[in-house]
């Protein structure tokens, strides 16, 4: 039991509002955005990996097309968004959007059409990687389409130039609501809203005032409130301090790359983004990279481990078990690590490796905790009873004493 409670919220975590799919033995469609620069090199390790995990998923993919799509105003054509709103399900690389042209970012146009209404980023300490903090287990939760990134601005006379803040009651009462319902079904205990209400009293006021409101209706879970710059402070001085952080959109777009910071770069991090009709559009969040791509340099795990989080989405628990532990070991081990994590590997060195690892889901070392079972582990969208049972296995297993497996 006292191993139960240990691990009560950290191993598999429910997203809540999504659509869950029952594990099928005929190929599940998905779609795919391949995406720019890297994208297309990380692409390929995901279905390196899917295929040697034996996943059954058909991806359909869509490119980025070389005119803006009148239907979209955007890069982004209208068939790929219709090829995910039929499939309820995609996973998407690293987008480049041209600065300065005159037509919606292409990450934009994603979030604004499919209905993304909140991005989930968890950030936790990965086994055998060091880096300044061994301790972090957060998530942060950034609503998705409005704020700042709502793409209104305009010149008012030569040389002045507005852009538009739009907060409002419907966005902001979503994104609280789904914080809280979050940490209350993954075990969290505190949600801290993000905000710099002192200065913009009205735009930030009204989100923290929504807040305030559904936190009304969840007493178990400690509510704050903290100013982003010391926010800031506090998560470079001590991020043990925050468990779930919600905040409006440009807030979560500093402060979860921040965060990514803390446990070794946008390299490591997945992201998951939750939508209207439990639509689940998994990514990289990192950039395109154009400087190595086609080098075979890159690191595919923050796709990969995207990728795992769109698994758990469709209920395929098994196989993102096994290709989450398999890319974590293949971290943890160190052998082939690519550059940006102090390594020599290549791409495909990383991806054979991961593929080649196929990890169990309990997999036993020396008296060691299982894969599964490392607490910042932070693996999403599986249901709570198989939870509890996994770790009514793991309990048997550490019972049993030494053994090697």
């Amino acid at each position: 039991m006292a191993l139960r409670r240990l691990l009560r919220g950290n191993l598999f975590e429910q997203v809540s509002g999504v659509r869950s799919l029952s594990t099928a033995a005929t190929p599940i469609k998905a779609t795919l955005f391949p995406g720019d620069g890297i994208g297309p090199e990380i692409a390929e390790s995901v279905k390196e990996v899917f295929n040697a995990a034996e996943v059954p998923i058909d991806w359909e993919e869509h490119f980025v097309g070389d005119q803006v799509d009148s239907r979209t105003q955007s890069f982004v054509t209208w068939e790929s968004l219709e090829s995910v709103r039929k499939n309820g399900v995609g996973l998407k690389g690293p987008m480049a959007t041209p600065i300065g042209k005159g037509h919606r970012s292409l990450n934009l146009t994603l979030r604004k059409e499919l209905g993304l209404y909140a991005n989930v980023r968890p950030c936790y300490s990965l086994p055998g990687y060091k880096t300044r903090y061994d301790d972090v287990n957060l998530v942060t939760i950034r609503e998705n389409t409005e704020g700042e990134y709502s793409g209104l601005e305009h010149q008012v006379v030569r040389g002045v130039v507005e852009s538009l803040k739009i907060i409002t009651r419907q966005a902001s009462i979503r994104v609280a609501e789904y914080a809280f319902h979050y940490a209350k079904t993954n075990g969290r205990q505190r949600v801290s809203a993000i905000h710099k209400a002192n200065i913009m009293r009205k735009t930030d006021g009204l989100f923290l005032k929504c807040c305030r409101e559904v936190a009304e209706r969840y007493p178990e879970i400690t509510y704050e409130e903290v100013i982003i710059d010391n926010c800031c402070m506090m998560l470079v001085k001590n991020p043990s301090l925050f468990d779930v952080l919600v905040m409006p959109n440009l807030y979560g777009d500093i402060i979860s790359d921040l965060c990514a910071g803390l446990i070794g770069g946008l390299g490591l991090t997945p992201s998951c983004n939750i939508g209207e009709g439990g639509i689940c559009l998994a990514e990289a969040v990192h950039g395109s990279a154009p400087d190595i791509a086609g080098k075979n340099l890159a690191n595919p795990t923050a796709l990969l481990l995207s990728s795992v989080m769109m698994l758990r989405h469709l209920n395929l628990t098994d196989k993102a078990d096994r290709i989450q532990n398999a890319i974590l070991k293949t971290i943890s081990e160190g052998k082939y690590r690519t550059g940006d994590l102090g390594g020599t590997a290549s791409t495909t060195d990383f991806t054979k490796a991961s593929g080649a690892m196929r990890v169990t889901p309990v997999c036993r070392g020396s008296r060691g905790i299982p894969w599964t079972a490392r607490k910042f582990v932070c693996s999403h969208l599986i249901d709570r009873g198989r939870f509890l049972r996994q770790c009514v296995r793991i309990e048997a297993v550490f019972n049993q004493g030494p053994k090697h497996g």
